[in-house]
């Protein structure tokens, strides 16, 4: 796996019902804060950094969103994949001021700050093959997901 992200089946959550993205963050912190992957100040952080930078992508009929806050919040590199029976509001990383029903939340759990800016391309380079959001979107099983993405991170 590229740079030891990993994606493990328990950190893939399937049709995820929430009203807001901070019900759904929490959701997804709360689960890898279990297992020790991210420290107890990632939620606080993540939500911040949403705010003050939004991470809601314009990605055509699927939209996404990747969550992430920085390095020292972090204890191993991982990322949470969340697909969203209803789509969830974010606010647009381009325009702050609108706003993005997302599809599918990749909420990145990164240790290392030089490898935050090459994950975020590699994903940017996935996040423009719409039939590869759709097989992720569409899918019910973790495992194909997991496979799906590591692949994509792969290539």
């Amino acid at each position: 796996m590229e740079d030891n992200i990993l994606i493990d089946e328990k950190y893939i959550h399937i049709d995820c019902e929430y009203d807001n993205k901070e019900d759904l963050l929490k959701y997804l912190t709360d689960t890898m804060l279990e297992d020790n992957v991210i420290k107890n100040t990632f939620y606080e952080n993540i939500l911040a950094r949403e705010f003050k930078y939004p991470t809601g992508l314009n990605t055509g009929v699927i939209k996404v969103a990747i969550p992430h806050t920085n390095p020292e919040h972090v204890n191993e590199a991982a990322i949470s994949i969340a697909t969203l029976k209803n789509p969830v509001k974010f606010n647009n990383m381009e325009n702050s001021n609108e706003e993005l029903f997302v599809d599918l939340v990749f909420m990145l759990a990164v240790d290392n700050p030089e490898k935050q800016v090459p994950l975020l391309v590699k994903l940017m380079g996935i996040f423009s093959q719409s039939d590869k959001l759709k097989e992720i979107k569409e899918s019910k099983d973790k495992s194909e997901i997991k496979k799906i993405m590591e692949d994509l991170l792969e290539e």
